[in-house]
Parts: structure tokens; sequence; C-alpha cells
């Protein structure tokens, strides 16, 4: 479940995960909700995490405003 495509861009599986992450959300609901496995979510969020597009809460993950952006959402 890479993140960024060759060119720079997001891939649909990084967009979903943003979009998921709108309010805090587990990696275990990603990984349902998603129907991926827990492990390649948790690589993805690492990926993303280093990429500054979500933040790590007490709650779960969340989109920082640069992910947000990446996928038009508004942030809770």
């Amino acid at each position: 479940m890479a993140c960024v495509n060759p060119d720079g861009s997001l891939t649909s599986s990084a967009l979903d995960l943003l979009r998921l992450a709108s309010r805090p959300v587990s990696p275990e609901a990603i990984s349902a909700e998603l129907a991926t496995p827990l492990f390649k979510v948790r690589a993805s969020l690492r990926e993303m995490l280093a990429a500054g597009l979500v933040v790590e809460l007490q709650a779960g993950y969340q989109a920082t405003e640069e992910g947000a952006a990446k996928v038009g959402t508004v942030m809770a």
C-alpha cells in the first residue's frame, strides 16, 4: 500500500486513507473500512507520518492540514 506514485502524486489508497483520517481514526478501523491488511495500513501510516500528511494523536491518526488539502476535506 504505497502512498506516493513515481510522479509524486498520492496513490488512490493513500487518498482513501486520508479521507478516513479527517477525524482521529485507529489503524484497525482503517484496515476494516478499506479491507486492507493491518500491516499495510501501518506501513502507509508510517510513510504518511514521515511526509507530514498525518499526525498521531492519542485517539488515533488524523490528517494534517496538508493531508486534508490533498483530498479537499475539511478537518474535524
